[in-house]
């Protein structure tokens, strides 16, 4: 996908925002569902599915194939009209109750099927929170408990959902188990580092070889005390279904968009503005705040070596941060880099940058993220803000906030996590 935009100067934030759209566009269902669908089956086709790009990918199916059967679940605010498949909201990333009834519901769906059956999963990111049913004697406050507690305590996303999965009733392979003996094809939007389908929304259609322990000591590195169904199910081994049973034979995943072709449609529209380009990874992760001080460290030191005249040199990075939560204020991963980013280059002339979740969601806050650039700390003094009483607080949607200096596209209906720009111009 080849787009043509201007590198102008004059407005950075402008180029910077057009090539996350353009991320964001590249993984667009509607453009990339059809195309992964075989014709459609004679049989039965049951659509199941969740997280918050799932809406878009069942609207996408019946684009292609018309009116279906089926069940997917999505966060609130991102649902779409579709004429058979129906679509149920729930919350994210603390699962409730209409989560787990949606859920519920959707296994007593698959109850039946046969050889000739076809089930089309939609998974994405969000489906570790979105698809509930707990494990065991496990109840959905207790597993509330305990996904809180672990947001709250700056765990990697992949710690975070190997919990999930060990202690639930329907991922790690358990929704595919519950389709046999009908055929599974599952299409996967990727919003985890390396793209493995057993790590996407945990995997509920991918066999897990289960790690019970692993997960106690997690959960115990993080600083989260379970609550006794959750300590007892695990010490008593959890209940996996692994990648070599029976159930799982008839599975078939693929993953149609990923991190690293969103970031690579952006450096192709930037390349062809006559940007120079350099991608530092899509597999990213870490404390925001680190991240953000390394990587001005890098723009600064790619700057100096810069000639009058050079051309632009664009710094894209995905991935997915994290944040220790140590303050009472409003903020997410993307728009506290941003900040800690701001702070380090200290209004660096040249240099401007965006941190955006592709989902439009960063953090808790209906805020994609932010953009920065030479002026945003002097803009800050004027209103009185103080940028590092904002990190402190982890407040950084306030900041950026006051600064209207927020992206907020509303919900992308689709999730290839985090992308980041630095756009470098030489020294004035």
């Amino acid at each position: 996908m080849t787009v043509s935009l201007s590198v102008d100067p004059t407005e950075p934030s402008g180029f910077l925002r057009a090539l996350f759209d353009l991320a964001v566009a590249a993984a667009d269902p509607m453009r990339i569902v059809p195309p992964a669908l075989p014709p459609r089956p004679a049989g039965r086709v049951v659509v199941v599915g969740a997280g918050k790009a799932s809406a878009r990918m069942a609207e996408a199916v019946e684009a292609a194939w018309g009116p279906c059967e089926g069940l997917v679940i999505t966060r609130y605010g991102h649902g779409r009209p579709c004429a058979g498949v129906e679509i149920v909201e729930a919350a994210h990333p603390v699962p409730d109750a209409a989560g787990e009834v949606a859920t519920r519901r959707m296994v007593r769906l698959l109850d039946g099927l046969g050889e000739d059956d076809l089930v089309l999963a939609l998974i994405s990111g969000g489906g570790s929170a979105l698809l509930v049913q707990p494990a065991g004697q496990i109840t959905l406050e207790e597993k509330r408990l305990v996904t809180s507690g672990l947001l709250a305590s700056g765990a990697p996303i992949g710690e975070i959902n190997g919990i999930r999965k060990e202690i639930s009733a329907v991922k790690g392979g358990r929704l595919a188990a519950a389709a046999f003996p009908a055929r599974v094809l599952g299409l996967l939007i990727s919003d985890v580092p390396g793209d493995d389908p057993a790590d996407i929304a945990s995997g509920p259609t991918v066999g897990h070889r289960g790690d019970a322990g692993r997960a106690l000591a997690a959960l115990a590195r993080w600083g989260v005390v379970p609550p006794p169904s959750v300590q007892s199910f695990l010490e008593a081994g959890g209940d996996p279904v692994r990648p070599d049973d029976p159930r799982l034979g008839r599975v078939e995943n693929l993953v149609i968009a990923a991190p690293a072709r969103s970031l690579e449609a952006a450096a192709e529209a930037a390349r062809a503005a006559g940007s120079a380009v350099e991608i530092l990874g899509d597999a990213l992760e870490g404390e925001a705040r680190e991240l953000a001080e390394a990587q001005a460290a890098l723009a600064l030191a790619r700057q100096a070596a810069m000639a009058p005249g050079d051309r632009p040199l664009l710094l894209l990075s995905g991935g997915e941060c994290t944040v220790t939560r140590r303050g009472d204020g409003v903020g997410g991963p993307n728009a506290e880099y941003a900040l800690a980013l701001a702070v380090a280059l200290g209004g660096a002339p040249g240099i401007d940058a965006i941190a955006c979740d592709t989902d439009g969601v960063d953090g808790a806050a209906e805020v994609a993220g932010a953009v920065i650039g030479p002026d945003t700390l002097a803009e800050a003094a004027v209103l009185g803000l103080d940028p590092a009483a904002a990190l402190a607080a982890n407040d950084s949607h306030g900041f950026f906030a006051a600064l209207g200096a927020q992206v907020a596209p509303g919900p992308t209906l689709t999730n290839v996590n985090d992308f980041r720009a630095i756009l470098i111009r030489p020294k004035p």
